[in-house]
């Protein structure tokens, strides 16, 4: 296409010489000026459109003489920028089909073509390292540094990150020469900050993430609830928990996962009255069977209002497993052993499973029931592994049994006749 465009641009211009120098041959021009240039002592005297003609003639002179030395080197280079994006070509296809040697000895090959270097000595690194090379790995990311200092970092952190280092994942992408960081390695660094247990941080990043639309809404979706879920389970403290939720989004805070990490959070801090409070409020405003057995199972107390709570749920989900287990907690820890084994046998009928045996194995225990909280536990691990319980047996009482003595049986002497004769032994002789 460039070629024609200069036999186009040359053609003007022959049009345009013919042209003027028939209407310079015809005219009088020394009205314009005239042009006197001395050399040697010999003056040489033209008008102005002549000179001008003249010079505009060995501009394109000189300028086809440039395209015609400067031709071969072009074609040349044309040549190798064919060659390299064919190389690069052939190395992507390589390298999808597993070909690791292949792939990098061809993606090095491409990295001779300046316009392509950064993407063919990536390429050839992630070739090296499929093949267990990781030093040379590591070279071919140093001579990417030097062309392409982002692309050098988010692919060493990749490999980082895969490594189990997420710690030099972080520090790889904070680099002053590769920052504003791209889209990418956001994601990349909200991975290394979640692996590194920084989930705070991570979750302080969704902003910038959300904004550069890097990961599918769906997805989107899921990591900002996982990591809030991180971030309050890691909360060092009260503070840094009650921080944590007022930044955690509205939609978040009714999501029964996220929500069961913030009570349980909160009640191992000793922060019991908040934690009891945000589940009720969930548990009134929308049921989940999760949030429910995390509402029985918080170890704060207030367990007669918790009951009463219970109770009152429980008209609109009678048949609720969860709800019947919290509830048969509750009336555990007040110590009524009666009215919480009832519940449990109703709540292991509407599928309570293994939780419900245990609980009720406890329950046995303390009551000094030890062979039915056995036959309890073991029912629990019959559920556990998929098996079917089995029907709990209570023994049968141990019979008092009177003892008897052994009375000592009286031998009577032996009556003697006067008239017989005995031997020795006694016995009588015949």
């Amino acid at each position: 296409m460039k070629t024609v465009i200069s036999l186009v641009v040359l053609l003007l211009a022959v049009a345009l010489g013919v042209v003027g120098a028939q209407y310079l041959g015809t005219s009088d021009l020394s009205r314009y000026g005239e042009v006197i240039f001395r050399y040697g002592g010999t003056d040489y005297r033209s008008n102005l459109p002549q000179v001008a003609l003249l010079v505009l003639v060995s501009l394109l002179v000189l300028w086809l003489l440039w395209s015609l030395i400067a031709a071969p080197f072009r074609a040349w280079g044309r040549y190798r920028r064919k060659q390299g994006r064919a190389r690069l070509i052939e190395g992507m296809q390589a390298y999808e089909h597993g070909h690791w040697q292949r792939a990098e000895k061809l993606f090095d090959g491409a990295a001779q073509d300046e316009e392509v270097t950064g993407v063919a000595l990536a390429g050839a690194a992630r070739a090296a390292r499929a093949r267990g090379e990781n030093g040379v790995a590591e070279g071919y990311l140093q001579r990417m540094g030097a062309v392409d200092a982002t692309g050098a970092a988010l692919l060493r952190a990749e490999q980082q990150l895969s490594d189990g280092l997420p710690v030099d994942a972080i520090n790889t992408l904070d680099a002053a020469n590769v920052q504003p960081l791209p889209p990418r390695g956001l994601w990349l660094r909200g991975q290394a900050l979640e692996q590194a247990g920084r989930s705070q941080e991570a979750f302080g990043q969704l902003g910038a993430l959300r904004q550069s639309k890097v990961l599918p809404a769906d997805e989107l979706v899921q990591t900002e609830k996982r990591l809030a879920w991180f971030a309050l389970v890691e909360a060092p403290d009260v503070n840094a928990l009650a921080a944590q939720w007022d930044a955690t989004p509205k939609a978040l805070r009714n999501d029964p996962e996220v929500l069961m990490a913030y009570a349980n959070s909160a009640a191992a801090l000793g922060w019991d009255e908040p934690a009891l409070q945000a589940v009720e409020q969930a548990l009134d405003q929308s049921w989940s069977e999760l949030l429910v057995w995390t509402y029985g199972d918080l170890p704060s107390e207030r367990w007669a209002t918790r009951e009463a709570n219970l109770v009152r749920w429980r008209r609109d989900h009678p048949h609720s497993p969860a709800l019947l287990l919290a509830l048969a907690h509750a009336q555990l820890a007040q110590g009524r052993h009666d009215d919480a084994e009832t519940l449990l046998h109703e709540a292991i009928a509407a599928g309570a499973g293994a939780p419900a045996w245990e609980l009720l194995g406890s329950s046995y225990q303390q009551r000094g029931e030890t062979t039915l909280a056995a036959q309890s536990l073991a029912n629990a691990l019959h559920v556990h592994h998929g098996r079917d319980s089995v029907a709990l047996v209570r023994p049968e009482p141990t019979l008092a049994r009177a003892t008897v003595e052994e009375q000592p049986i009286a031998v009577q002497p032996p009556v003697y006749d006067a008239g017989e004769i005995r031997d020795e032994n006694g016995f009588p002789r015949t």
